[in-house]
């Protein structure tokens, strides 16, 4: 890595007196913190604790599918509550809270010049409110069991008939994370709306601050449709009152209307953040100004707005009328072209930008190729004739997968460690940072590319064996589970790797002050590292925007940085 790419370690200069970290210490100094910076770290290790469980069930769920029979698992019932768990915890406790919650929390005040959020004790009960709906899923995963799929899908979820599990306790576990959701979007539209620093007008706002913002547009108007969803299926089992259950005269499409109406805005809800810190790595770390920042921005609203009116396309097999699922289909391949004029951006910035392959910048660039593939194959599922065909079979496993691992945790692991010295002020090994980046897209990439295979050659999504298939196809399912397993060990390593050497840094890592990454933006430039309490010794004066580096000497790009 050349000089001037390197990470500022500035062990000679005196840490702050003191820091949000230090200036309060105890226990209790945190449980009733309102500091936004600490509520981020509390969402932080929530949602990584999440991620860990949720990941032993994948690795179960990949175990089993080693072999074709049931070697492992031996009930496809359980199979299905193990799955059903891993997909429930994964989406509501991880998936969604990470970046907004976490990231969003932590950096969302300083990328504004603010020193604090709107309504900082709304932010701490939106934290306590996500514990509790927590709690709820824990009682599932420990004294019950869910057999339901994590979409909770009628008539399966809705009377006691159809499923004996704990029903009720994982939907009124969903109903209440959806408050903290919601609790979440308002205080930042306030924020941002009320609190922006002298100077700083829309147009010179960190686009991850223009991504959290349309997110929390969606997490406003969507989360209360679930909320609704949820409510009138618990009342449907306590009572047995017909409304999606056909049994009693319900109607199960009316429950897939209502999921999806939420369900998919809230694909957005995950991946909105996960651009917004794409922004923020691809310019700081290629040393140029972000191309397109208006356009960029604008599609983010953009989406936010499309994200409405696309349900109906996880429902072209359910009956729906052939004009319906036109309209829908059209709409898909619409949210397309925002979404396309971000990675076009993005690639224009790194044109002629002076490129640090460090550990942020690969994922980043890894982001852009997971997240193509997740998007590209999305193609087809929008598409009727070809979604008629790989409709629930391990095709639409592979594309949910890039879409929502390849693109918002792979985006969140970047802006992790793009963040970790602001939040710590400590820096992680960069060596073994990239080691654990390659095994972590290496691994991703083994374990659901042989997937859209697996899903064109007809394997069906949520199967527990595979010895019925045909014995022509056998082999070839049987090689590509296998090449998928191995790709989940592979993606094991570098994250085990990546916990030992950040949690290592908390000790041992050594400390860093200042602009570790040379970044323009308020976080970097107006802020101590780590922050102070109120953020900033004195208000600081926005006069230019955020991304206004340097000029870089063209020769010097022709001829790229020296790496270690």
């Amino acid at each position: 890595m050349s000089d001037k790419h390197k990470p500022k370690s500035k062990d000679a200069e005196p840490q702050p007196a003191s820091s949000y970290l230090t200036e309060h210490k105890g226990i209790s100094a945190w449980l009733f913190t309102v500091d936004h910076k600490r509520i981020g770290l509390m969402y932080l290790a929530s949602i990584t604790v999440f991620f860990v469980v949720a990941g032993l069930l994948a690795g179960t769920l990949r175990l089993e599918l080693l072999t074709p029979e049931a070697d492992l698992i031996k009930s496809s019932d359980t199979y299905n509550k193990i799955f059903t768990l891993h997909g429930s915890i994964m989406i509501f406790l991880f998936i969604i809270p990470s970046v907004p919650a976490a990231l969003g929390n932590f950096l969302l005040p300083l990328q504004i010049g603010a020193k604090d959020v709107a309504f900082p004790r709304l932010n701490l009960l939106s934290y306590y409110i996500y514990v509790l709906g927590a709690v709820f899923f824990l009682i599932v995963l420990v004294a019950g069991s869910l057999d339901t799929g994590w979409t909770f899908y009628t008539p399966y979820s809705s009377g006691r008939a159809h499923s004996q599990t704990a029903v009720i306790w994982a939907t009124a576990g969903a109903f209440i994370l959806g408050f903290s959701s919601i609790l979440t979007g308002i205080n930042f539209i306030v924020t941002v709306h009320k609190m922006r620093t002298k100077g700083m007008t829309w147009f010179k706002m960190p686009l991850m601050v223009w991504a959290l913002y349309s997110t929390a547009i969606i997490q406003i108007l969507a989360t209360p449709v679930l909320a609704i969803t949820l409510l009138l299926l618990g009342t449907e089992r306590f009572f047995q009152i017909g409304i999606f259950d056909p049994s009693l005269g319900g109607d199960p499409v009316l429950f897939q209307h209502f999921f999806w109406f939420y369900s998919h805005p809230a694909v957005y809800i995950m991946i909105l953040p996960a651009f917004g810190i794409m922004s923020e790595l691809i310019t700081v770390h290629s040393r140029k100004r972000i191309f397109g920042y208006k356009a960029i921005a604008y599609s983010s609203v953009a989406i936010a707005v499309i994200s409405f009116l696309v349900w109906g396309h996880h429902m072209f097999a359910s009956g729906q009328s052939p004009l319906a699922s036109t309209l829908f289909s059209f709409l898909t391949f619409l949210v397309a072209i925002p979404t396309a004029i971000k990675v076009f951006s993005w690639v224009a910035t790194l044109y002629k930008g002076s490129i640090a392959l460090n550990t942020p910048m690969i994922y980043a660039l890894s982001f852009i190729l997971t997240f193509l593939i997740g998007g590209l194959t999305g193609l087809f599922l929008g598409t009727l004739s070809t979604d008629v065909f790989l409709h629930d079979t391990y095709f639409v496993v592979a594309h949910f997968h890039y879409v929502m691992m390849g693109g918002t945790f792979i985006a969140f692991l970047g802006g992790i460690h793009h963040w970790w010295p602001k939040m710590f002020g400590r820096m992680y090994n960069e060596t073994a940072g990239r080691v654990a980046a390659g095994l972590v897209v290496l691994g991703f990439n083994f374990t659901f590319l042989p997937q859209f295979v697996l899903g064109i050659q007809g394997m069906p999504r949520r199967y527990h064996t595979y010895d019925m298939i045909a014995p022509e196809w056998k082999p070839a399912m049987t090689l590509g589970h296998q090449l998928s397993t191995v790709g989940t060990a592979i993606l094991t390593a570098g994250l085990g790797l990546m916990f030992f050497y950040l949690i290592y840094s908390l000790f041992k890592g050594p400390r860093v002050t200042g602009n570790v990454w040379g970044a323009r933006s308020l976080e970097w430039t107006h802020a101590a590292t780590p922050p102070i309490t109120h953020n900033f010794a004195e208000d600081p004066v926005v006069t230019t925007g955020p991304y206004e580096f340097p000029e870089i000497d063209p020769d010097m790009d022709r001829k790229g940085a020296r790496h270690e």
